[in-house]
């Protein structure tokens, strides 16, 4: 028993800790979702986090501890994001052809996004600090972060809303499109992948991608644009209205 809680207390003091947990309840968490082929509520970015947090509350470790170890997995984000053009490729032709489209379509759902955010937050009665942290939800979370600070929000919180958005998107996608009738053929695919990616950033794309892969390839496109035009249309469009 001595010998157990020695170890124990060596795991979660050193980077060891963050790395292996965040790997082991990844595998299995995907384990499952491949179990449930793929339900959009067995997400297993979803379950993964809310498992590490509540091991993070239950034991009292420190974030920081954790993340010690987890920042080997998190540096691979950035090869991760790099890899979607791939897809892209491969596409390239269909997407010189429909440019014109896509652009405006992103400039459409980008303007959706942050309207029904800000517009819902007003009634709620939410502070303006609250409101300006909402405003880029729907683009990747380390640029949401960034973009909200210059406007005079809260990044960290403006993180939280991103990773929300991401992850009611991933969940709740499918059904909506089902709902409106969007079709799963080639077509279909593309505009469910370009939708999702417009309004769930990364975690939609990669939810995209496991379910296929035209859907992936917009999605990845979706989130591209949007970091693009949020981080430059944002900020001027807040010292306009100023």
């Amino acid at each position: 028993m001595l010998d157990f809680v020695e170890l124990w207390v060596y795991l979660t003091t050193g980077p060891l800790f963050g790395l292996t947990s965040t790997v082991i309840v990844y595998v299995l968490a995907q384990a499952i979702y491949s179990q449930f082929n793929h339900a959009p509520w067995a997400n297993p970015v979803l379950w993964s986090v809310l498992f590490i947090a509540s091991i993070l509350l239950l034991t009292g470790i420190q974030y920081p501890v954790y993340f010690a170890g987890a920042q080997f997995i998190h540096v691979l984000l950035g090869p991760a994001v790099v890899a979607l053009a791939w897809p892209l490729w491969l596409r390239r032709a269909a997407l010189k052809n429909a440019w014109r489209e896509l652009l405006f379509a992103a400039l459409a759902g980008g303007a959706a996004a942050i309207a029904s955010a800000f517009i819902l937050g007003k009634l709620l009665g939410l502070p303006m600090t609250v409101l300006l942290s909402m405003v880029p939800k729907s683009v990747t979370a380390p640029v949401a972060m960034g973009v909200a600070q210059q406007i005079g929000g809260i990044p960290a919180l403006a993180a939280v809303f991103a990773v929300l958005t991401g992850m009611i998107g991933a969940i709740s996608a499918k059904y909506i499109f089902d709902f409106f009738g969007i079709k799963t053929d080639p077509l279909g695919w593309s505009q469910r992948g370009f939708a999702l990616g417009t309004a769930a950033h990364g975690i939609g794309a990669a939810r995209a991608l496991q379910v296929n892969a035209d859907a992936g390839a917009y999605a990845a496109l979706a989130l591209a644009v949007q970091v693009l035009l949020a981080s430059i249309l944002i900020p001027i469009g807040m010292q306009i209205l100023r």
